[in-house]
């Protein structure tokens, strides 16, 4: 996608907006799903005991509810991930975005990774897209490509940066490496940093279709007053 094209329905659907710090009141998730709504973005990402409050807020609207399995460590048993996820389904998410056992990677065992990923693929039935968040910071770029390539395995719709929990999130050479390294039909989403429209577009050209993002409301009314103004 050419960023220099893009308009603020088209970018605000490759937003989910990130609701996922521990402190967040009721009061302050529902004013981040009523922002989400009010600028439709693709979804809002919740913490696990949000999913309902947030599915009953955007009922009606075209805002998905997205939460996270197994997060921010992703050292979770498959089996507690797979009911996770069973759970949110149940209380209305429609989008996954699951921690990879980053231990298990790092220590080579990429049977016991894939099979973690499948497990709670599985778990999702198709119900919506289940992103593998990777948690690059403490990850090689060899350990990278093999995520990439349990995640294509497994059945994993997006493969995605980092939490935004970790020392360092997204950036530029992790995004086009992710990119370089899984099928086509997969999609990268780039999350943690990612704060300014400059930057976020820079993203998209290296190949980032979905952003997590808490600066949700400053990136796009920054891009509807440059389309205004152009």
């Amino acid at each position: 996608m050419d960023p220099t094209s893009i308009d603020v329905p088209q970018l605000a659907k490759m937003i989910d907006h990130s609701l996922l710090r521990p402190e967040l009141t009721t009061d302050e998730v529902l004013k981040g799903c009523a922002l989400a709504a009010s600028y439709d973005v693709a979804s809002v990402c919740v913490r696990p005991a949000g999913v309902a409050l947030a599915a009953k807020a955007l009922a009606g609207t075209e805002v998905a509810v997205g939460t996270v399995i197994g997060f921010p460590h992703g050292g979770s048993t498959t089996a507690v991930k797979v009911r996770e996820a069973e759970v949110a389904l149940s209380q209305g998410a429609a989008e996954l975005d699951m921690v990879l056992n980053i231990g298990l990677l790092r220590s080579g065992d990429d049977h016991a990774v894939g099979q973690d990923i499948e497990a709670v693929v599985e778990a999702a039935s198709g119900a919506g897209p289940i992103k593998v968040i990777f948690e690059n910071a403490y990850l090689t770029d060899e350990e990278k490509i093999r995520a990439c390539r349990l995640s294509a395995l497994a059945g994993a719709d997006f493969v995605k940066t980092s939490t935004g929990f970790a020392p360092g999130g997204a950036t530029l050479e992790d995004v086009r490496l992710m990119r370089a390294n899984t099928p086509a039909h997969m999609k990268v989403k780039a999350a943690g940093g990612v704060r300014t429209l400059d930057l976020m577009l820079e993203f998209v050209t290296a190949g980032a279709e979905r952003f997590g993002a808490t600066t949700t409301a400053t990136i796009l009314d920054d891009l509807a007053a440059r389309r205004a103004a152009a």
